[in-house]
């Protein structure tokens, strides 16, 4: 069940982060002595722990700071610069996304997110629940906030069918020591409740509920919205060699690209596009920590 009140930016790399005294002007449960100070510290902390307790303490006491900015007063339209996590916010104001990952010394990753829903009165807090190794395979499974694939999403793109918003994520997800992924996912409200899947992908009548990129762990994928469009555009993948084909360690970029195209129903697989001025950014994760020399 959401958690009721009145009224996310990655784990960045930055050693420190600046805010002014005025910084929560619209509310003062969100004061520069409150809740954000906190989160922004053990956001900072968490990213320069070296060791999975530690993480573990650590990410319990930051979600708990998170929740808490969240239930203030006008935190869904609230200045969260400060706040070292990723944030999307719906364009059009219906919410408010944060989310974050844990690297573990394994190589795998947790992810945490908390989503703000504006209501008819007042907002609802959602939190999430990562249940990646339960959902399988997951490109047909629609989920909830209890049931997440979790992922670290940096951009959204809002497009309608049948009078409906769904609201396109685009995110990071760290999966092991020796692969990533990407992730195209689909937030949409039932009843006023958030899903998290939708048919919107392939063809014919078994559609993806979202697209999972696999690739190695130690090249980048670029995976972007196109500005003004409803388009996004991506790395075409391939393995590094022919006979290595469907082992996704070996996957990288081939220096050619692909689209999905909005058409008014579907997202539409284009291959082979023009997008050589496709925009890198900096890593939006937390980096995993780095493997005990021998």
């Amino acid at each position: 069940m959401p958690l009721r009140s009145q009224s996310m930016r990655f784990l960045v790399l930055t050693a420190l982060v600046w805010f002014s005294p005025g910084l929560w002007a619209q509310g003062e449960s969100l004061g520069n002595d409150g809740p954000l100070v906190r989160a922004v510290h053990l956001a900072e902390a968490l990213r320069d722990a070296e060791v999975d307790a530690a993480r573990d303490s650590l990410n319990a006491s930051l979600k708990a700071a998170v929740r808490e900015v969240l239930e203030a007063d006008g935190a869904l339209s609230a200045d969260l610069s400060a706040l070292p996590l990723s944030r999307v916010d719906a364009p059009d104001g219906t919410f408010r996304l944060i989310t974050w990952n844990i690297p573990y010394a394994d190589g795998h990753h947790g992810y945490e997110g908390l989503l703000l829903v504006k209501e008819r009165r007042g907002t609802a807090l959602y939190e999430l629940r990562d249940q990646t190794r339960g959902i399988d395979p997951p490109e047909l499974a629609e989920l909830g906030p209890e049931k997440w694939f979790g992922a670290v999403y940096y951009a959204v793109v809002p497009v309608k069918r049948g009078g409906k918003t769904w609201y396109t994520l685009l995110g990071w997800k760290g999966h092991s020591r020796v692969q990533t992924h990407k992730v195209i996912e689909v937030l949409s409200f039932r009843g006023g409740k958030p899903r998290f899947g939708a048919p919107l992908f392939g063809e014919g009548r078994l559609k993806q509920q979202r697209v999972v990129f696999r690739y190695g762990f130690q090249v980048t994928m670029a995976l972007r919205p196109v500005p003004g469009e409803d388009r996004i555009v991506l790395d075409h993948l391939s393995p590094s060699r022919a006979d290595l084909e469907g082992q996704y360690a070996f996957y990288g970029p081939d220096l050619s690209y692909d689209a999905y195209q909005w058409d008014g129903r579907s997202w539409v697989f284009e291959r082979d596009v023009d997008a050589k001025d496709l925009e890198r950014s900096g890593k939006p994760w937390n980096a995993p920590p780095k493997a005990p020399g021998p």
